[in-house]
């Protein structure tokens, strides 16, 4: 019940997010505010309802003993970790939108999972954002978009490990064997998803100004247009503005997860097999049991 409990939160957050970027494509013709006033009023609610939302989904996973508390501890770490390398990011200034902190959550995710990854994303640019300044009306789309980043690295995980256990049947004895065989395949896809989510996390990010925007007709939206005019518009905008900044990060993220990827997700491996724990029956009672049980 729990584990449905903590579905539905997610879910719900989703839902939350993806609303609050669409909203204003339904707004009526003379409430659309000017580019400089978009979302001041609503940033705040946002940014409150999904840290409230994560942390209730993080104490229901708690209860529910879907994640254990060293799971947890480990999540803050890598949060602060991540945070760090913001913070370096705008100490350095990197080319385009290249950053080092989306590497490491398309990692985490891939290894704990969506739900886990949810959580990294939306904390890690919550604490990147209050460490950096980086706090404006932005805040809540980039926690949003992130998140769902991690979350999507857990579901390609989960599809990777199921494939492996469909396609190769490989006794236990020879599993050290199975996985030097897929890593190779692993890091490429890692890479792929990591240059995917480069680019899609641009787009994705525009969309929460992109109705207030102001220039060229042909690549600014008009209250009344179609959904098909409205794409061609936005490709246009895309192209013209963000691609080149956007291929910067889909390229660093390939590069840190090359480089990363490989030890990152063996750590981070070993951390989840040694900590992970579920609740067995045994007669009347509740059992825990794990690896080191």
């Amino acid at each position: 019940m729990r584990r449905l409990i903590g579905g539905a939160i997610y879910l719900l957050s989703g839902a939350v997010g993806v609303l609050a970027f669409i909203y204003p494509f339904f707004v009526p013709a003379g409430a659309v505010p000017q580019h400089g006033m978009a979302h001041s009023q609503d940033a705040p609610l946002l940014t409150a309802a999904l840290v409230g939302l994560s942390v209730v989904a993080l104490l229901v996973e708690l209860q529910g003993r879907s994640l254990s508390a060293k799971t947890v501890a480990m999540l803050g770490v890598l949060v602060a970790v991540t945070s760090v390398l913001r913070f370096l990011e705008v100490a350095f200034p990197m080319p385009g939108g290249f950053s080092p902190i989306f590497a490491p959550i398309i990692i985490a995710g891939y290894v704990f999972g969506g739900r886990f990854g949810f959580l990294m994303g939306t904390f890690t640019l919550l604490a990147s954002g209050l460490v950096t300044g980086g706090v404006g009306p932005w805040l809540p789309y980039q926690m949003f978009t992130a998140g769902w980043a991690g979350l999507s690295a857990g579901w390609l995980g989960r599809m990777s490990k199921g494939l492996k256990e469909h396609v190769a049947h490989v006794p236990q004895r020879d599993e050290s064997r199975l996985t030097l065989r897929f890593s190779r395949l692993d890091l490429l896809i890692l890479c792929l998803f990591g240059f995917f989510w480069g680019l899609l996390y641009g787009a994705i990010m525009n969309i929460y100004f992109w109705p207030f925007a102001v220039g060229a007709a042909e690549q600014t939206w008009t209250p009344g247009i179609g959904l098909g005019e409205t794409l061609a518009r936005y490709g246009a905008f895309y192209v013209v503005t963000s691609l080149a900044w956007d291929l910067a990060r889909a390229a660093g993220n390939v590069a840190l997860i090359v480089v990363l990827g490989r030890p990152m997700v063996k750590a981070l491996e070993r951390f989840r097999r040694r900590f992970h724990f579920q609740i067995q029956e045994s007669g009347h009672s509740m059992a825990e049991a794990g690896p080191n049980a």
